[in-house]
């Protein structure tokens, strides 16, 4: 029977053993991960020339980027349709179910780091074999069998019948792999790491989805302003005609004077349906990103407003601080953080895995024995796995982990530079477009002169009524372009905007999969 002395040296001796596992578990193999730190120019000057180009009038400044950039263009309809973004855009929305599955992942894996504890119970009714139990007992006390030292055993002709045995048990089990080599660790620092990937690919399909957002408003700002120029111009083609049928009814023109003023009437007429066809294509457009029907927002967006105006200074800041804010750089630093985590795990595999594991419980051959300590049972002890042969199993999957790292080096290069060049284009084309803006700006007031003093002119008879058609299509064409330009204006604004990567740190109303997520 075992003392109540003897238990506790056992019960310390296996004390000792986890506490000099817990000691034991502090190495770390592998390489530890250095962040990488990406060369970036002094200011946005070096890299696209000068931040104020003559005949710009909306000026690129090195302050600190506005979180909401898109409150800068001033549109109340605009801001409250961004704020809508993150909890209804189905991008976003999917980017966050799997910012969830990478959370549960991080907690799967951190588990390896903790004993597993299990309870159970069960019974069993076992018949042991005759035979076995008479080989047994001839082979190794032949001079006892048959006696009456056997009499608990009923046999006849010599054999011996073994009754069966009802065995009941509980107990507690536990086992817990010692980290000594890191193996868990690493494994956890890589599921953290994809965790923040994860968090970083839902902030860049954040920051798409409002750029959409915002590019999709402009063109519909856009598209109403062209119908209302065109509205215009149909009622101004309206009143040639009526000037060229009076003028012919008059005998002051020829039949063909009335005939062109008509054609000019109809085709000024066959834009504006398909100009209603493009801005019913955007309004399904904006309801789409937000998770709407469609035209579900067409009572919020159907009343034209004009199309925002560009601010007088437009604050990027510098190119240092492009890889702290651009989320698919931030996502391409954490998954080479992954990488070279998951080289430790595939190092740690060459080494030996211990393992300790224990079992208490109780055991009996009745169920009412069970609770009493004469029924107590026990095992305990350390296992170890040494990896002799796996065939280049292991070395095969070093390699891999490797490979993969060096593939995620190269991903992060490529991203950072993408990053920078995004930038410069939006730049250049938000510079360039400013001075072609000015230009046809320039070119409509012009050609509005040119279409007064030719309408005044044909009515004194000066010239003839194709100076007035060569006006007005001038005029129009004109007035389209420079409509396009102030859309493209706004678009290439945007495109800064989304190429600075702003906008994911706002604190946006979150939807019921943001909250799941963030559990």
């Amino acid at each position: 029977m075992v003392t109540k002395h003897k238990r506790e040296r056992r019960i310390g001796s296996c004390a000792g053993l986890l506490a000099g596992g817990a000691m034991l578990a502090g190495c770390t193999v592998g390489p530890d991960f250095v962040a990488p730190k990406p060369t970036a120019p002094v200011d946005w000057s070096s890299q696209n020339g000068r931040l104020a180009p003559a005949g710009a009038a909306s000026l690129l400044t090195a302050q600190p980027t506005p979180i909401a950039w898109w409150d800068s263009f001033g549109d109340p309809e605009l801001s409250a349709l961004e704020r809508r973004v993150a909890a209804q855009n189905f991008d976003v929305r999917t980017a966050t179910a799997r910012l969830a599955e990478s959370r549960a992942q991080l907690r799967i894996t951190n588990a390896d780091a903790y004993p597993m504890l299990s309870a159970g119970g069960g019974y069993t009714r076992q018949q042991i074999s005759s035979k076995l139990i008479q080989r047994g007992l001839t082979d190794n006390l032949p001079d006892q069998v048959g006696s009456t030292s056997l009499s608990g055993f009923k046999g006849e002709a010599g054999s011996i019948q073994v009754p069966p045995i009802d065995l009941f048990k509980d107990s507690v089990d536990a086992s817990w792999e010692l980290d000594l080599w890191g193996r868990v660790r690493r494994g956890s620092e890589a599921a953290q790491a994809t965790l923040e990937a994860s968090e970083d690919d839902r902030r860049g399909a954040l920051v798409s989805a409002l750029g959409e957002v915002a590019r999709d408003y402009m063109t519909l700002r856009g598209l109403q302003a062209q119908l209302a120029l065109q509205q215009t111009n149909l009622q101004t083609a309206q009143g040639s005609l009526t000037i060229a049928q009076q003028r012919y009814q008059g005998g002051l023109a020829s039949e063909l004077d009335p005939a062109n003023a008509q054609a000019q009437v109809q085709i000024t007429a066959a834009r504006v349906p398909q100009l209603k066809a493009q801005i019913d294509g955007q309004v399904n457009a904006l309801s789409l990103l937000l998770g709407e029907a469609p035209q579900a927002l067409a009572a919020e967006l159907d009343t034209p407003r004009p199309v925002p105006s560009v601010p007088p200074a437009v604050p990027v800041g510098l190119p240092s601080t492009l890889a702290a804010r651009r989320p698919d750089i931030r996502a391409a630093e954490r998954q080479l953080h992954a990488a070279t985590a998951q080289i430790g795990v595939a190092v740690a595999n060459f080494y030996p895995q211990v393992t300790l594991s224990g079992s208490v419980g109780t055991m009996a051959l009745s169920l009412r024995d069970l609770p009493f300590w004469s029924a107590a049972a026990y095992s305990f002890g350390p296992q170890i796995t040494i990896p002799l042969f796996q065939g280049g199993k292991l070395r095969g999957q070093l390699d891999l982990r490797r490979a993969q790292q060096v593939e995620a080096a190269i991903n992060y290069q490529k991203t950072v530079l993408s990053a920078f060049h995004d930038v410069s284009n939006a730049m250049t084309s938000y510079q360039a477009e400013q001075v072609r803006r000015a230009s046809i700006a320039a070119s409509v007031n012009a050609a509005q002169t040119a279409m007064r003093l030719a309408a005044e002119q044909y009515r004194g008879g000066l010239v003839t009524f194709l100076d007035v058609l060569n006006a007005e299509r001038t005029l129009l064409d004109n007035q389209q372009q420079l409509a396009d330009s102030d859309t493209t204006l706004n678009n290439d604004l945007v495109a800064i905007y989304n190429a600075l990567g702003g906008g994911w740190q706002t604190n946006f109303p979150a939807s019921q999969t943001v909250k799941t997520a963030q559990r």
